[in-house]
C-alpha cells in the first residue's frame, strides 16, 4: 500500500487487532480486544469485538495483527478499511 493510499484513510477511528479470517475476497475480519473498568467490582475487562474490514490487495493471513481505519460503508457490514499490517503471523 503506498503512502498517498494510506493518507487518504487518516481521518477516523484506528483500531488495533488481529485477523480471524480472510475467506472473503478482498475482505478480513479482525477481532478488537478493549480493557473496560467494571462499575462496581473496580476490576479492568476484557472485551471483544469483530469488525469486517476491506483488504484490497488480500495481504493479510490468519494471526497477523493489523490497524483499520473508519471510513465509508463499503457493504452491509464492512465499515473500516485496512490501514497498516503491524505484524505478520508467525
Amino acid at each position: 500500500m503506498s503512502i498517498m493510499e494510506t493518507m487518504k484513510y487518516k481521518k477516523g477511528r484506528r483500531l488495533v487487532g488481529t485477523v480471524l479470517s480472510n475467506k472473503c475476497t478482498k475482505s478480513i475480519v479482525v477481532q478488537v480486544e478493549t480493557l473496560v473498568k467494571h462499575p462496581v467490582l473496580h476490576k479492568y475487562i476484557r472485551r471483544k469485538k469483530k469488525f469486517m474490514a476491506h483488504d484490497p490487495e488480500s495481504m493479510c493471513s490468519i494471526g497477523d495483527k493489523v490497524e483499520i481505519v473508519e471510513c465509508r460503508p463499503m457493504s452491509k457490514n464492512k465499515r473500516w478499511h485496512l490501514s497498516a499490517l503491524l505484524e505478520k503471523a508467525v
